[in-house]
Order: structure tokens, then sequence, then C-alpha cells
């Protein structure tokens, strides 16, 4: 079994974790992202993560 690559979220004094996930990216950049809702008190909010590795792009 994989390790887990997780990104805990803290938004006015409330966590959560979301998944993050490998990606290629259409830009040649490599890394994880993850996407979900957060409920805080009576909101809503969409996240969305990107972690792009630096230099991970290859060079022409």
């Amino acid at each position: 079994m994989s390790e887990l690559n997780i990104a805990t979220i803290q938004l006015n004094g409330e966590k959560q974790n979301f998944i993050l996930n490998k990606k290629d990216f259409k830009t040649g950049s490599r890394g994880y992202h993850s996407s979900g809702k957060m409920q805080i008190g009576d909101k809503r909010y969409q996240i969305n993560i990107l972690c792009v590795e630096i230099g991970s792009k290859q060079k022409k």
C-alpha cells in the first residue's frame, strides 16, 4: 500500500484534510492537486490545492 499525501487546510479555526493526487500538468510540469468542499459554520467553501514541483517542466 502506498503512502497517502495529505494537505490540511485551516480556515477560521476549522481544519480539514484533503488527499493530494499526483498530476502531470498540461504545461509539462509535475506535482499534486486536490479539490473539495469545506463547511465553516453555516458557509461552504470550494477548496482547490495545487502543488507544482519547481523545475519539473522539461526544457525544450
